[in-house]
């Protein structure tokens, strides 16, 4: 029995699940099953999101005290939704917490990574064994720290041919040459969410106001032509591109509101389908992107030798906080949780840091 925690970089709130595993540490890859028990999103107050959205501005003391805070935010959410579960669930024994926290920063190149939402504080509010900070060992051995969600693609869905996760960056995972890779393709949500921001609103509900705009073919290009779609795996995308890259050159476009989403969506829907369609696989799409129908059918049109498959709405929205809780798991029993293939990373490995209270 474990509870998975993710805060992602669309800031929409904290993802709790609470999952039961069953497996056979001798034989986990052919053994391993899971049981979704419980799940809630803890949505963020306007003051937290402001806060997490301008924590790459502080300083370090700062910073270091909002790490408190958060962990303290985390523990105190875990613990209400540990008492608001059913009387049946709560009379079982809760094995551990494993929390991928808040990106701050996230630059492998220059060999560091910050995820914030203290553990110690986590594990204390809660009295649980707690998880937490899977990427930064494997940034220090070498790889990008991202993305992490892959084994669990591997071992707890491999009836599909590849994984799409539709997030605050699509990623995607799949097999090739008896190998597990994976590697972030373009910013979604992070980019949507952000100009939706700017009008008032949390997100684009569906994708309507993107379905009403138009492309806008020389912005289109431009985004296009970014160096990082040339690349080859394993690569990582972050707030730094973002901030960098892609908000500075869609702002410089005038253009309105309805167009620049337009835009972003399309250019999303090119990265993607690009990436999917040499696979010609069944693709199981999870994250909060599955919701905006626009971007699914601008996805689809462009594909077919691959197939779309939406997950159920609990595995949608909650499907990184259920791999981090197995991330959890495969670290508490001493077996790797990262593939090299993937990250770049020296040698497989098992990451993440062990809080207990005694």
């Amino acid at each position: 029995m474990a509870i998975g925690a993710m805060s992602g970089t669309s800031l929409d709130g904290l993802d709790l699940i609470l999952v039961e595993f069953n497996w056979q540490k001798q034989a986990l890859e052919s053994t391993i099953s899971y049981r979704i028990l419980d799940s809630k999103t803890e949505v963020y107050d306007e003051d937290l999101k402001d806060s997490l959205r301008n924590a790459f501005l502080i300083n370090g003391s700062e910073l270091k005290k909002l790490d408190h805070e958060l962990g303290c935010f985390f523990g105190r959410y875990i613990r209400e939704f540990i008492q608001d579960l059913s009387p049946e669930l709560r009379e079982r024994k809760i094995d551990f917490i494993a929390s991928h926290g808040h990106t701050v920063f996230h630059n492998p190149k220059e060999k560091y990574t910050c995820q914030i939402g203290n553990g110690p504080e986590i594990s204390w509010e809660t009295g649980l064994l707690t998880v937490t900070d899977f990427r930064t060992q494997d940034v220090v051995m070498g790889g990008q720290g991202a993305p992490l969600v892959p084994v669990g693609d591997k071992l707890l869905f491999s009836e599909f041919g590849s994984c799409l996760n539709l997030g605050g960056f699509a990623n995607i995972s799949f097999d090739a040459n008896s190998q597990r890779l994976a590697y972030d393709i373009v910013p979604v949500n992070i980019l949507l969410n952000y100009f939706c921001e700017k009008e008032r609103l949390d997100f684009d509900p569906g994708g309507e106001n993107a379905e009403k705009g138009k492309i806008n073919t020389s912005l289109l290009r431009e985004l296009n032509a970014y160096s990082f779609y040339h690349k080859t795996g394993p690569k990582s995308l972050g707030k730094e591109q973002v901030e960098d890259f892609y908000i500075p050159l869609i702002e410089s476009f005038d253009m309105s509101f309805e167009d620049r989403l337009c835009t972003i969506v399309e250019h999303a829907a090119v990265q993607i389908s690009q990436v999917i369609e040499p696979l010609a696989t069944k693709v199981l799409v999870t994250g909060g992107g599955g919701h905006n129908h626009f971007l699914m059918d601008r996805i689809s049109s462009k594909l077919h030798k691959s197939h779309l498959e939406k997950a159920e709405t609990t595995l949608l929205e909650f499907k990184e906080a259920l791999i981090f809780a197995f991330l959890g798991l495969l670290r508490i029993q001493d077996i790797n949780n990262v593939f090299a293939s993937v990250t770049g990373a020296e040698q497989d490995h098992s990451s993440g840091i062990i809080h207990r209270v005694n």
